[in-house]
């Protein structure tokens, strides 16, 4: 099982010191990547800590022109449970994550989540999307917007033909039955970030959420999908164009490409 690396020396991060504490609770990591999300970094870190009182946050900030990084310091100045990863630009989501998965692997993270700044995934689902992986049910769960119960109530017709036909192709060219892989509302156990290998993750932008089910999959990662009304973002602007899709679109291929005669593997069980 390959180890997780260091840290990407373009990156600098508060309280480097800090591990999470180990005891008979599992260490759980709530990873929050920003881009100008300065109107919604305050709220959603209380929120997350209101409904993860033992958690901590991980906000990891591309150079936010708008003094969202700013902020993210002095969020963990007054909070302890807050850390803070700071990269010298923006160079997409994927290689955010990839920087915030070794942060935290390197704290000692046991349950590692990722959720968007801007209140499009709602944190009251956060316990319900936790349980599979502490019942020992599953080793990686996804938030999903169209199982039964899953809901997305305030987009057009537009928006949904193009996110569920994303999730359609990839589910059938990857041989995958889930019904959202493009969603970024996710929970992972640690042992699945160390089996995939994270530095060899492609995707820079939004095709990370379907390569890293792919191979979590591969990896031998039982998932499960938890239903999830996705709402809109209370402030501030969408990251999400065009490029982003077709990025989606090649990532898919080229993954059926490489992986055709890969064959799933067994996860190791948690310890």
């Amino acid at each position: 099982m390959p180890a997780a690396r260091k840290l990407m020396p373009a990156a600098s991060k508060t309280h480097p010191d800090r591990r999470a504490s180990r005891g008979a609770e599992p260490a759980i990591w709530v990873i929050v990547p920003t881009y100008n999300e300065r109107e919604n970094l305050a709220p959603i870190s209380e929120a997350i800590l209101a409904a993860l009182p033992a958690a901590n946050i991980l906000i990891v900030d591309d150079a936010s022109p708008d003094g969202t990084g700013r902020l993210a310091d002095e969020l963990a100045a007054r909070n302890p449970r807050i850390a803070v990863l700071h990269r010298q630009a923006k160079q997409g989501l994927g290689r955010a994550y990839v920087a915030a998965f070794h942060d935290v692997l390197d704290r000692g993270a046991d349950l590692v989540v990722h959720m968007d700044a801007d209140f499009s995934h709602p944190v009251r689902y956060l316990p319900s999307l936790l349980e599979p992986i502490q019942a020992g049910r599953a080793d990686l769960v996804l938030g999903s917007r169209y199982v039964k119960g899953g809901r997305i109530p305030r987009w057009n017709i537009l928006r949904r033909v193009v996110s569920r036909g994303g999730s359609l192709f990839a589910g059938v060219v990857l041989l995958m039955p889930y019904h959202d892989l493009t969603g970024g509302f996710k929970v992972f156990r640690s042992e699945v970030l160390r089996a995939v290998s994270i530095d060899r993750l492609h995707a820079g932008g939004y095709a990370f959420q379907i390569e890293t089910t792919f191979l979590s999959r591969l990896a031998g990662a039982r998932i499960l999908e938890v239903p999830i009304t996705f709402e809109e973002r209370r402030a501030g602007q969408s990251k999400m164009n065009m490029a982003i899709f077709m990025e989606a679109f090649r990532l898919v291929l080229i993954l059926r490409i490489k992986n055709l005669r890969r064959r799933r593997k067994a996860l190791p069980s948690a310890s």
